[in-house]
């Protein structure tokens, strides 16, 4: 081991001992992370399946049933959580791994079904791992049926605003049973994988036919 000076020195070999030992604190204290995954191997396509699979074979009711898909909703969701905030701004980010676990789900349901082993064709699970953009369904409130028509989605990531590749028209806006705003609508928007940094904070703005803009924080780095 060489100093700056190019000789050896036990000072290179202490910071190096420091930098080790500091590294791996800051790996202890914030712990492992993660980002969307772009590319999965076979391999991980089989275990998003599996992980899918699993609590739907273990769902012996339609409320254990509901709860499963709603847990695999919140975790890919960002924005407002609609249990504390029914009519908070918020989105599902519908990634290769939602996708792939969503079959999965399904084909526990199809088991259940036909009293036999269902699974997927492996077209279908290429075709899911070969996708290019990540579908994100935007859910919020608004004071008129057709408050949502019209709107406009970017990502933005350092200070770049990254467009959708296309944005589906809104759902008409259904009557909110809860306190604000009085109806809900949501649309859902694609973003090419290739045009924002998927293990980034990114801020989601959404621009309504009016000129109002709503926006939230979504930390990609906690979603796979």
């Amino acid at each position: 081991m060489r100093s700056n000076d190019g000789k050896t020195g036990r000072g290179g070999q202490t910071r190096t001992a420091v930098g080790l030992v500091v590294g791996a604190m800051v790996w202890a204290i914030s712990g492992p992370t993660w980002a969307i995954d772009v590319k999965l191997s076979p391999e991980d396509a089989k275990k998003a399946l599996e992980a899918g699979r699993a609590p739907m074979d273990k769902a012996a009711s339609p409320e254990d049933v509901k709860k499963v898909l709603q847990q695999a909703s919140l975790v890919t969701r960002v924005g407002a959580d609609p249990e504390k905030d029914p009519c908070g701004a918020s989105a599902i980010l519908r990634t290769k791994r939602y996708r792939l676990e969503a079959f999965g789900r399904q084909e526990a349901a199809e088991s259940k079904k036909q009293k036999k082993e269902v699974r997927m064709p492996d077209e279908f699970i290429q075709k899911v791992v070969d996708m290019p953009n990540m579908e994100v369904e935007v859910q919020l409130c608004g004071d008129d049926e057709y408050f949502a028509e019209k709107a406009d989605i970017v990502f933005q990531q350092k200070g770049k605003n990254i467009r959708p590749v296309d944005i589906s028209p809104a759902d008409r806006g259904r009557k909110n049973d809860g306190t604000g705003p009085a109806y809900r609508s949501r649309f859902t928007a694609r973003f090419g994988y290739e045009s924002f940094d998927p293990n980034a904070k990114t801020t989601v703005i959404v621009t309504l036919q009016d000129g109002q803009t709503m926006q939230f924080d979504a930390d990609f780095s906690k979603v796979k």
